[in-house]
């Protein structure tokens, strides 16, 4: 088998970060988001040994990504092949482990199994399910209507025979998020080349990413289908396909909203012709698909378009984001009423992203932007405005950033948050208490033990591997 340009320094950190997948596979036998029958009604993991292990784990493979990235003697560095490689060795041993960092699948089957009972999943909670499936659920989410699409809807309905045996049906999610994992890594390098991009860059910074093995496979969260569909419409797009890119690109707006903010940048992919009336055809095809698209969904779900209304559920009133940080500052200073500070300020970013957005689409109309380069800078605006923050949102902005920075600053600043947020959340999707932080700590002592080992050659081999 040839070699794809993988070199000692390479080799070293891909076994560097199979070890630190490794570990977070350990861990989360015992600290991952495990079922209520292993938790008992609290949910809350036994954490200990398995704490440390995932956050040793964590700065193994953090490091491991964030040297890749590293010029290594002036040879050349790796490879798009070499690079889908390493994400296959990293992603396999957190293939069959419990979730990680969130409880959200369970929210996802008891969403499922509600819809194929005939509850409408954007008036009610999983509380009205009842049974084991509900029982999987926080108690903050269980009166909680479901803020996703009818597309992702129909997927969780699929899974709803499942839905009672949690191991079972996080797996079947999790498969799916897997698929649309493998669908991204080829359209990430794809859309560089049409773009002029480099691709390795654009799959490393993308695919490679650990917020998407920690959240998008080892989480199995529907975002990596709403991207692998996002994604695929942007391609659609630079081959003029504007009927198929902007179906595309609704599909994943019906798994989660942001998406539909791409049908902009879609058209103008798709129409390189500056004269008004081309844009104009493009547009009225794009909207046209949409709508169609929408309508045809929505019919086959049977779920009516309650989920408009249903957007804002994913912030609760202890949610985080810049924004609800400025009202409870406010709250703090002023003595106003919580819920009404919190919420003004949450409307306050809301309305700051939106002028944003629509500033970029502007110039973006207007050729004084690039359209995927505007796109990042749009999904950064409504996460960091956003009324609730979770880390792999910041996967919204970074994957289009990953196709459109040119910058070696850039792409290191996009990097550098990107290994921060891997270490915000507790393996079992719960705050942290005194205990389980100094656990956390030791944990990362031993990772970052582990990457200096690798570093000075004593850990493993410098082989060169083909592949």
């Amino acid at each position: 088998m040839p070699n794809t340009g993988a070199n000692a320094y390479p080799s070293r950190y891909r076994w560097l970060g199979l070890l630190g997948s490794l570990a977070l596979a350990a861990g989360a036998l015992t600290a991952g988001a495990r079922s209520a029958a292993d938790t008992g009604p609290t949910l809350r993991a036994s954490g200990g040994a398995g704490t440390v292990l995932v956050f040793a784990g964590l700065a193994a493979l953090t490091a491991a990504w964030l040297l890749l990235g590293r010029p290594a003697d002036g040879q050349p560095p790796p490879g798009t092949r070499w690079l889908t490689a390493t994400l296959a060795w990293w992603a396999a041993p957190l293939l069959l482990v419990p979730p990680l960092f969130s409880r959200d699948v369970y929210s996802y089957l008891a969403q499922g199994a509600m819809l194929a009972h005939g509850l409408d999943v954007y008036t009610h909670g999983p509380a009205d399910l009842g049974g084991p499936t509900a029982l999987q659920i926080p108690q903050v989410w269980q009166h909680t209507p479901a803020p996703y699409g009818p597309a992702f809807l129909l997927l969780a309905r699929a899974a709803a025979p499942l839905a009672e045996h949690p191991w079972a049906g996080t797996l079947a999610l999790r498969l799916a998020a897997v698929l649309a994992v493998a669908a991204l890594t080829a359209l990430l390098p794809a859309l560089a080349r049409t773009l002029g991009v480099d691709p390795a860059a654009a799959l490393r910074l993308g695919a490679l990413n650990p917020l998407v093995l920690l959240h998008l496979i080892a989480g199995a969260h529907n975002d990596a289908l709403a991207f692998a569909l996002l994604f695929g419409g942007l391609l659609a797009a630079t081959r003029r396909r504007v009927v198929l890119a902007a179906a595309l690109i609704a599909l994943a707006a019906l798994v989660k909203a942001p998406a539909g903010i791409a049908l902009p940048v879609a058209c103008l992919l798709a129409e390189t012709d500056r004269a008004w009336r081309p844009q104009l055809r493009a547009a009225a095809k794009a909207v046209a698909a949409a709508t169609v698209t929408v309508l045809a969904v929505t019919a086959a779900a049977g779920t009516g378009y309650g989920w408009i209304a249903a957007l804002t559920t994913s912030a609760t009133s202890t949610s985080w984001s810049p924004s609800t940080s400025l009202g409870r500052l406010a709250t703090a200073l002023t003595g106003v009423g919580p819920d009404g500070a919190v919420a003004a300020a949450r409307l306050l970013g809301m309305v700051l992203a939106a002028v944003t957005i629509a500033v970029l689409v502007r110039r973006v109309a207007r050729r004084e932007d690039e359209p995927v380069a505007a796109l990042a800078l749009a999904f950064t605006a409504l996460v960091a405005l956003g009324p609730a923050f979770r880390p792999w949102y910041g996967l919204w902005a970074v994957l289009p950033a990953a196709l459109a920075a040119r910058s070696p600053t850039v792409r290191r600043v996009a990097e550098l948050g990107c290994a921060v947020l891997a270490f915000t959340v507790m393996p079992d999707g719960f705050s942290p208490d005194g205990a389980e932080l100094v656990l956390a700590v030791g944990g990362f002592v031993i990772g970052a033990a582990a990457v200096l080992a690798a570093e000075r050659g004593k850990l493993f081999d410098e082989r060169q591997l083909a592949c």
